[in-house]
């Protein structure tokens, strides 16, 4: 047995672990803890009330989220998944049509597709905002796409400007997959407000998390708005009177009052991550830090990011990973897969080298530990130990 093995742990910690826990790459207790007596409350009035399905909190956070989103319809559904597919189905997709989206990205918006029936189109994205390039999509556009479907990746808007002109090009529409990109804008609007309808994900570690599943459509369309509303109820308006064929994909009770009584906080919540992503971008952002095969995203400066998740390049993710991990700082990879290579998407007939830059991404992508309550000491930890590797 090597002499390692035989020693308690506390004597193999390096230093800073024996003194300071390991800093999570997200932390819900710190960012919740000045919501969480408003949380409380809210899910006990819903059980005193009963009112668990339909309820009337429900739409309370529809009109409070729409008030602060500033659009004139939302629609809570029960995932964000289930918002892109009904967004999809009540945008008039199926069976012939093509949506063009990209491969770098939870595999939530390409089952959305395939769910509708329609065709996914896959365009690769930008190498430094990690989201969908115009130029790709204008490029994919055929004459059965029926819908643009970019992905606001990590809170940094994708290029809105450019994407419409391709869709108003092609006589096609724009759905926003935003369900990493509460707060964000592009010049100065809020993401969510500019394609026909977009997609919210309130799953729990999001800018604006439930306390379990939870999602929504945002429209300015009171058509979409209203077939969202039936498909999500088995495509009924009153209890046994069916006017479509529909789902059950109803945003609940006890979530809608978490959502209630975080959004409030949502903006500062916002704000806290951009201050801790400036922090980062200043102290990361320097010649020592890059000469190690470590590169900080530019932010487009149309784009007011999110910051939902940092996310910065490493050409040695794995090695930079372990490193950080010895000395307790905690590190994640959003997305490792890209879509077209995963093992379900084979019948899509893609290979390895057809979305490079989607593929370097997924090689090199590392994201830091970034949260609301994170502490300047922990930060601190986390710059220092990205300088000392």
């Amino acid at each position: 047995m090597a002499v390692i093995d035989t020693l308690p742990a506390s004597d193999i910690l390096p230093a800073e672990m024996k003194t300071h826990p390991v800093i999570p790459v997200m932390d819900l207790n710190a960012q919740d803890r000045p919501a969480k007596k408003a949380i409380l409350r809210g899910i006990r009035g819903v059980i005193d009330r009963n009112e668990f399905v339909q309820a009337p909190i429900g739409q309370k956070f529809e009109a409070a989220f729409g008030k602060w989103l500033g659009q004139d319809h939302v629609v809570g559904v029960n995932s964000g998944t289930a918002a892109l597919f009904l967004a999809l189905k009540a945008m008039g997709v199926g069976p012939g049509d093509e949506v063009i989206t990209t491969p770098f990205t939870f595999i939530a918006t390409l089952e959305s597709i395939l769910y509708a029936g329609a065709k996914p189109v896959l365009a690769d994205i930008e190498s430094d905002t990690f989201c969908i390039s115009p130029a790709a999509v204008e490029r994919a556009v055929t004459a059965r796409t029926k819908v643009i479907l970019p992905v606001h990746l990590y809170g940094h808007p994708a290029d809105l400007t450019r994407l419409d002109a391709v869709a108003r090009k092609a006589g096609a529409k724009i759905l926003e997959d935003t369900a990493q990109a509460h707060g964000a804008t592009w010049n100065g609007r809020k993401v969510g407000t500019y394609g026909a309808a977009s997609a919210f994900s309130f799953y729990p570690g999001k800018n604006l998390g439930a306390y379990g599943d939870a999602g929504a459509v945002a429209t300015a369309s009171p058509e979409i708005a209203e077939r969202v509303r039936l498909y999500r109820n088995h495509g009924r308006h009153s209890k046994y009177q069916h006017e479509v064929e529909g789902y059950n994909e109803r945003l609940d009770g006890i979530q809608a009052a978490v959502l209630l009584a975080k959004l409030p906080y949502l903006d500062r919540w916002v704000k806290a991550r951009r201050s801790q992503a400036l922090r980062y971008n200043k102290a990361l952002g320097i010649a020592s830090v890059r000469s190690k095969g470590i590169e900080v995203p530019p932010v487009r400066p149309e784009a007011g990011h999110a910051y939902h998740l940092y996310v910065i390049r490493a050409k040695e993710r794995e090695k930079v990973a372990g490193q950080l991990k010895a000395v307790g700082v905690s590190t994640a990879v959003h997305y490792p897969i890209p879509l077209h290579l995963q093992p379900c998407y084979k019948h899509l007939g893609h290979h390895a080298g057809d979305f490079p830059e989607s593929e370097r991404a997924a090689k090199e992508v590392l994201s830091l530990p970034l949260y609301p309550g994170m502490t300047k000491s922990q930060q601190d930890r986390v710059i220092r130990a990205v300088k000392n590797l």
